[in-house]
């Protein structure tokens, strides 16, 4: 039973279609790790096993009687603790939603739910999902598999831990400027973003709403398919074939993301293109200077709305802030009305731009992120190494949201380097595709 820890999301819902794996038993097994785990209080906020045996055992009685409801149909998952669910807190890593209990799911979650899903709980995140270092003094910094001393990634850093540390077979995030994409890449999952708008924010605690998407966390990328169509209440795209490069044509970003480089992200990277040619593809090294703009326009962008939803809630009790949010919401104050509206006319100046310079290609490449995951111990100690890594972190996976793309992570094998691949905007199904075969090359 403890190799079902480790199994992909898709091959416990195969051993449950062929009633190998009963999934009172797989409930069970992933409650007792939780429960057993050295750092439980540190990745999850909430474990609901009512809920998730309760939803077992309606799976096994599906699962008997061949009237499955999706292929992740029994599958025991979690998410962030920004999703609303019935009857357990939703605080979004801030105290200023302590004590904050819902009395019913985010749309999301309730689509999930009808499609099979076992809800084991919900995961730490960054503090109203601000970061993407995955720090968080307030409520709790969950660990990094590769490094115990590093910061996960954030701001879905519980998520990523969860699966990292098998005590979940998948993950919900959310990815508003990276928060699926960078915690992936630093423990070597696959993260998937998907476009803004696409699935709904209904019973989600909000950033900003023009950029926040829905997005898992994930062993595989047919995973990613999967849990897309868990989201959505569909089966999900079909993968099947999708596994060869051979004529793909892939743009290789010059522009901005291959700037100050960590050398073993650089190496990584460098390795990762390689075998993608080896396998067939076509790499093109692509210049997009509209973007520098809009990468500067950033500060407005998000940090306007995320203040404008949250100043009354913020200023009602900022002491209870982690004092380096508090500073990032607090900045949106500084932009006036005019400065908001002339950015995003701005803003969709690039992104037709960036879409002309990408239509020929199959997929957009560059490292995920420029840097490895920072130091825990330095980050709350040292003010300058604070803010350089703050400002790398999300650099990279923020384009994509800038650019309204669906992108994915993927690990290249070297421990917290992440390879991102972006697609045209509500083309995830190809997006997957490309990524099964850049999965497949990646893993020679």
């Amino acid at each position: 039973m403890q190799d079902w820890l480790k199994m992909s999301a898709a091959d416990l819902g195969r051993g449950i279609a062929a009633q190998e794996i009963d999934p009172v038993a797989l409930a069970q097994c992933y409650l007792a790790a939780i429960d057993s785990h050295p750092h439980r209080d540190r990745i999850y906020s909430t474990v609901t096993p009512e809920r998730a045996l309760a939803e077992a055992e309606a799976a096994a009685e599906r699962a008997r009687a061949g009237l499955r409801l999706s292929p992740l149909d029994g599958v025991p998952i979690s998410w962030k603790d920004l999703f609303d669910s019935a009857g357990a807190g939703t605080e979004a890593g801030s105290a200023l939603l302590k004590g904050r209990v819902p009395d019913q799911d985010a749309l999301v979650l309730e689509v999930a739910t009808s499609m099979g899903a076992v809800c084991l709980g919900k995961t730490h995140m960054s503090e109203l999902a601000f970061s993407g270092l995955g720090l968080n003094p307030v409520t709790a910094t969950p660990p990094c598999v590769n490094d115990e001393t590093a910061v996960p990634g954030g701001s879905s850093s519980g998520a990523a831990a969860s699966v990292a540390f098998d005590l979940a077979a998948g993950a919900i995030g959310s990815d508003t400027g990276g928060s699926v994409r960078i915690p992936s890449a630093w423990n070597d999952l696959v993260g998937l973003k998907t476009t803004a708008g696409r699935i709904s924010l209904e019973g989600v605690v909000p950033l900003c709403l023009k950029f926040d998407t829905i997005g898992p966390l994930v062993r595989s990328v047919e995973d990613a398919g999967l849990f897309l169509g868990l989201l959505e209440g569909t089966a999900g795209p079909d993968l099947r074939g999708a596994t060869g490069l051979e004529g793909r044509r892939f743009a290789d970003l010059q522009t901005i993301s291959q700037d100050d480089l960590d050398p073993v992200v650089a190496q990584s990277y460098a390795d990762a293109l390689l075998k993608l040619q080896q396998a067939g593809a076509e790499i093109v090294p692509l210049e997009v200077p509209e973007l520098v703009e809009p990468m500067g326009l950033s500060a407005i962008l998000f940090t306007t709305e995320a203040y404008g939803l949250w100043k009354e809630v913020i200023e009602a009790s900022p002491e209870v802030m982690f004092d380096k949010i508090l500073e990032r919401f607090r900045s949106g104050a500084g932009f006036s009305g005019p400065d908001y509206v002339a950015a995003w006319g701005r803003l969709e100046q690039a992104r037709m731009a960036w879409d002309q310079a990408t239509a020929g290609f199959d997929g957009v490449l560059s490292p995920s992120c420029p840097i490895l995951p920072p130091n825990l111990a330095r980050l709350e100690q040292e003010e300058d190494y604070y803010v350089q890594a703050n400002l790398l972190t999300l650099r990279n996976t923020r384009i994509g949201n800038l650019m309204g793309t669906c992108g994915l992570s993927l690990p290249t094998g070297t421990p917290s380097c992440g390879l991102q691949v972006l697609g045209q905007p509500n083309c995830e199904e190809a997006l997957l595709r490309v990524g099964m075969g850049i999965e497949a090359a990646l893993a020679v």
